[in-house]
C-alpha cells in the first residue's frame, strides 16, 4: 500500500466499559480498561503497541501519563488529541497515517471522562463557571445567560426552524427513532420506547429544546486498537477498513452572514471523506451521526447530502432512520439514548456493525459505514467512512 493512503490501516479491536453512572472507578482506571478490552478484542497484548492517542473529554481527567498506567514502553507516537467531539475520527485518521507511513505498527486510540457526580445532576457536567468570569466583550454572553452548550444548540435549532419551517414534532422524530434502536442494544443506558408524545411532554430545557431532544451524560471509556491491513488478517476480529476520512472547523462569528445553525462542517469533511473513499452518500447503508441533540443529527443527514437542505426534518418524520427505514442511522442508541462517549458513541457502533456483530438491530446493507463527529456547538466536524471490506 502506497504511504499516505487509508486502506493500509484498519481498525482491528474495540474495548468498551460499563456507561453511565460509574461512580466505583477513576478515569484512568476506566482508561486502562478500555484499552485493556481493545487489545484483547483485536487478539493482541499490550506490548503490542507502540502508539497511544488520547482524549481527555470535558473532565480532562487522562492524558499521554496514561502510558505509565499501561505500563507501556518505548512508543513511537503519543499524542493528546483535543477536538472536542470530533476527536474520536481524528484520532483514527492519526493513526490510520502513522501505520501507513510506517512509524507506527499498532496504535491504540482512547477516551475517557467521569463529568457525572453522585448526587448531582449530569447537567452541571456541562455548566462552565469560567464563563462568568471572562472581561470585557468575552463576559457578554455569559452575563446575559448564554452559559453551556444547550443554549447554543437551541440557537441553532430555532435559526433551523425560523428558515426552513423545522417543527417540535420532527426533532421529536429523531429522537423517538434513536430510542427505537435503542430497545435493541443491551448497552444502551435508555431502551424504553418513547413516542412522539412522550417528547413534547418531556420538559423544556432551552426552547426549543426539550430533554428528549438533548443527550445523556455518561461515564465511562472506549478505546480502538488500528494496526496494519496485512497484519490483521491473522488477527482476533475481522478487521474493519479505513475508506475515507475528513475535517472541518467552520470558526462560525457571531455576526450578520454567519452560517451558523444552517450549514455545518460535515458539508466540507463529507467532501474530503467521500471523494477519498470513491463514494457517493447513496452508496452508504449505516450512518452514526453524533447526536449530542437531535437538531445535530437532523442538520447534518442534510449536510451529507441524504436529503435535501431544509428537508431534514420531513425526512426524520418519514420514519427512514428508525429500524426498518430506508437509511438506518444511530442503530446503537446514539448519544440520545445509548452513551455518551463523544465521537467514541458512533465510531464504536459503527465498528459493531461493520463487524456485523450488532445482533437483533443489524442492519444487512453494512458495505459502507458513516461515522461522523462534531465539536464545540457545530465548530468542528470529523467524518469517516468504514467498511468490512478492503478499498477496491
Amino acid at each position: 500500500m502506497t504511504p499516505g493512503q487509508p486502506g493500509g490501516a484498519v481498525i482491528a479491536g474495540l474495548g468498551l466499559t460499563p456507561m453511565g453512572k460509574v461512580f466505583d472507578q477513576t478515569g484512568p482506571q476506566l482508561a486502562v480498561q478500555a484499552v485493556t478490552a481493545a487489545v484483547r478484542d483485536a487478539g493482541l497484548v499490550l506490548d503490542d503497541l507502540d502508539g497511544l492517542l488520547v482524549n481527555p473529554g470535558i473532565t480532562r481527567c487522562i492524558d499521554i501519563k496514561l502510558q505509565r498506567d499501561l505500563g507501556l514502553q518505548n512508543l513511537s507516537l503519543s499524542s493528546e488529541i483535543q477536538s472536542f467531539g470530533s476527536s474520536a475520527a481524528v484520532m483514527v485518521s492519526i493513526a490510520a497515517q502513522a501505520i501507513t507511513a510506517g512509524t507506527a505498527t499498532a496504535v491504540v486510540c482512547v477516551f475517557a471522562d467521569t463529568p457525572v457526580r453522585a448526587g448531582k445532576g449530569s447537567g452541571a457536567a456541562y455548566t462552565d463557571p469560567v464563563t462568568r468570569l471572562r472581561p470585557g466583550f468575552a463576559g457578554l454572553p455569559a452575563a446575559g445567560g448564554l452559559l453551556g452548550p444547550n443554549v447554543g444548540y437551541a440557537l441553532a435549532a430555532r435559526r433551523h426552524m425560523d428558515t426552513y419551517g423545522t417543527t417540535s414534532e420532527q426533532l421529536g422524530a429523531v429522537a423517538v427513532s434513536t430510542r427505537a434502536w435503542a430497545t435493541m442494544n443491551p448497552l444502551a443506558q435508555m431502551r424504553t420506547p418513547i413516542g412522539i408524545e412522550d417528547h413534547q411532554q418531556s420538559r423544556m430545557i432551552v426552547d426549543p429544546l426539550h430533554l428528549l431532544d438533548c443527550c445523556l451524560v455518561s461515564n465511562g471509556a472506549v478505546a480502538v486498537v488500528l494496526t496494519a491491513a496485512d497484519r490483521a488478517r491473522d488477527l482476533a476480529k475481522p478487521p474493519v477498513h479505513i475508506h475515507g476520512y475528513g475535517q472541518s472547523h467552520p470558526g462560525y462569528r457571531d455576526e450578520r452572514g454567519s452560517e451558523f445553525g444552517l450549514t455545518t462542517g460535515a458539508v466540507e469533511s463529507g467532501k474530503q471523506a467521500f471523494a477519498m473513499a470513491g463514494v457517493t452518500a447513496d452508496q452508504i447503508g449505516v450512518r452514526e451521526i453524533y447526536d449530542c441533540y437531535t437538531f445535530t443529527t437532523l442538520i447534518t443527514l442534510e449536510d451529507y447530502g441524504f436529503c435535501e437542505k431544509g428537508e431534514g426534518g420531513k425526512f426524520a418524520e418519514s420514519g427512514a432512520l428508525a429500524p426498518g427505514g430506508a437509511l438506518p442511522t444511530n442503530t446503537g442508541g446514539g448519544q440520545l439514548s445509548g452513551y455518551y462517549m463523544w465521537g467514541m458513541t458512533p465510531l464504536s457502533e459503527a465498528i459493531i456493525q461493520a463487524r456485523g456483530e450488532a445482533g437483533d438491530r443489524q442492519v444487512d446493507n453494512h458495505d459502507l459505514v458513516l461515522v461522523s463527529g462534531n465539536g464545540g456547538i457545530l465548530d468542528h466536524h470529523s467524518t469517516l467512512i468504514l467498511s468490512p471490506h478492503p478499498k477496491a
